[in-house]
């Protein structure tokens, strides 16, 4: 075999290639892309030899760490047995996963349709709320991400995501954007006005009867819009009366990303008719789902196949990943390490002022920088400072948001409590660096 070439030539070649043969506008985080090489655990190596200590987790989807063995085992015993099938037959892990999902989920959710990722699974589900109620209209979070299919982009309430969208009957409304209430008031004051705006936007909109509302319980993208309290319990009463299903896009926020439950939307006491996932199910394989009652189910007749969904190595990397998640106590550990994070986050606000807002729950915290805390004026210039610094010092972390100004933590939830803290440490570093670079305070 051939000796390789040293380790800067294959990087220089490896930009090359993206330069020259992937669509310009897959985008990077950093001002050079980072080219990984390996990864295990709460680390990925670089092949230029740096460790970086992963706070994104593959964008929320390495939920147990990278490489976990015992899950790379069960997809190593899965590829030596049977790689694919598709839907038209049955296979044990693709019946598995199914069956956890109906005991894990809350209310009465039974059936799954698995598919390859989010973006499938929201775009089934909205086709199956349409398909069960005879109504085309579907509401939708402003600043939210449903995905990149043309069906997801026109549920998405972000511009700049949204180009190539064209599906009719989508109607936004305000998200729980406590932070910059679009009413101007106090989470303490407000009596949930962002609530009694939908009423008012089905019956102005729409034709008064809709197919559902589709809702991230955090939204991840919008920068880690995190609904108060009794949001749910009230808006989705509302959606019912008007004779639509209640869908929750779990994508980001399930398999306890969010601490203490397995799914985000149970922090807030409602049960849906519809849940999405993908991302986290299977620390990284390609699996999305789509969970509904039995009779919202039977709404979507024969034929129906997904040619890659239930691929039986994925769903053995997904039962495995659920295994792991239980047995470890890792939903739990996201709860006592996401309220270390946060601890840290908030001491760290108390040091940088332009650290505007922390939020959201368990291992899934966001940080909104802004130039000013009294103007709340976004610093999105540096927000892009901070990531670069936090990957010169060696940690990776995400962003979002409709002003690009929100810095997106989010480790596996395998995550120490050294790990949370060598993070803020490295964080810390960053937020000066970050600062003098762009000239702040």
């Amino acid at each position: 075999m051939d000796e390789l070439p040293p380790a800067q030539e294959r990087i220089n070649e490896i930009r090359r290639r993206r330069r020259e043969h992937i669509f310009p506008g897959v985008t990077t985080y950093y001002d050079q892309s980072l080219v990984v090489d390996r990864a295990e655990g709460m680390y990925v190596y670089g092949m230029d030899g740096r460790q970086y200590l992963d706070f994104f987790a593959g964008i929320l989807t390495v939920q147990v760490g990278h490489c976990d063995p015992e899950i790379t085992q069960a997809v190593v015993d899965q590829l030596h047995k049977v790689w694919h099938t598709s839907t038209v037959f049955d296979t044990e892990p693709m019946g598995l996963v199914a069956e956890k999902l109906a005991q894990l989920a809350p209310g009465d959710l039974t059936h799954t349709f698995f598919c390859n990722s989010g973006t499938e699974a929201n775009e089934t589900a909205v086709m199956l709320a349409q398909l069960f109620t005879r109504n085309p209209e579907i509401l939708a979070f402003r600043h939210s991400y449903h995905g990149r299919s043309a069906v997801a982009l026109s549920l998405t309430g972000q511009a700049a995501w949204r180009k190539g969208a064209n599906l009719p009957g989508v109607r936004h409304i305000p998200s729980p954007y406590c932070y910059r209430c679009p009413y101007g008031q106090e989470p303490e004051s407000c009596n949930l006005q962002c609530v009694k705006e939908i009423e008012e936007i089905i019956q102005t909109t729409t034709s008064g009867e809709i197919a559902g509302f589709i809702a991230e319980p955090i939204l991840g993208l919008g920068g880690l819009i995190t609904p108060p309290d009794d949001y749910f319990k009230e808006a989705v009463p509302i959606i019912r009366r008007y004779g639509g299903l209640f869908i929750a896009d779990e994508v980001q926020t399930g398999f306890g990303r969010t601490g203490t439950y397995m799914f985000g939307i149970q922090h807030w006491g409602v049960e849906p008719d519809i849940m999405t996932f993908a991302k986290g199910i299977a620390n990284g394989l390609p699996v999305g789902a789509t969970l509904a009652r039995a009779d919202v189910a039977a709404a979507l007749k024969p034929p129906t196949i997904s040619t890659f969904g239930g691929n039986p190595v994925s769903m053995a990397g997904a039962w495995a990943t659920i295994q792991v998640l239980e047995n470890r106590g890792l939903v739990d550990n996201a709860r006592v390490q996401g309220e270390r994070l946060r601890q840290g986050l908030l001491a760290l606000q108390e040091e940088f002022p332009v650290m505007g807002d922390v939020r959201g729950k368990g291992l899934m915290l966001g940080v909104e920088l802004v130039k000013d805390p009294e103007t709340k004026e976004p610093a999105p210039d540096l927000a892009v400072a901070v990531m670069q610094a936090a990957k010169d010092e060696g940690l990776l972390i995400g962003r979002g948001g409709l002003y690009n100004n929100v810095l997106r933590i989010t480790p596996p939830l395998s995550v120490s409590a050294g790990q949370i803290d060598d993070a803020l440490a490295m964080l810390k570093k960053a937020m000066t660096a970050a600062l003098a670079a762009v000239g702040g305070d």
